[in-house]
């Protein structure tokens, strides 16, 4: 899996329960559109603080973000 699938998988995996990820970047103060536009190919990658923003947002670490077996899988 190339990197910028694994973040937006991870990205994705994110919200909890009936949160939407809308929901989950107004609540990390980032604009939705930030993160919507590296999902549909807007952006290339995310910067470090955004993905920062999200991890505070859903109660946890940048570790734990990429702590996720797809990310040992980079093809890049």
């Amino acid at each position: 899996m190339k990197l910028r699938e694994a973040i937006k998988k991870r990205i994705l995996e994110l919200p909890k329960g009936s949160q939407s990820l809308t929901a989950l970047c107004l609540n990390s103060d980032i604009t939705p559109s930030t993160v919507f536009d590296f999902i549909y190919g807007k952006s290339k990658y995310p910067n470090i603080l955004t993905i920062k923003k999200l991890c505070d947002g859903s109660g946890i670490t940048l570790k734990e973000f990429f702590d996720k077996e797809y990310f040992l899988e980079n093809e890049e």
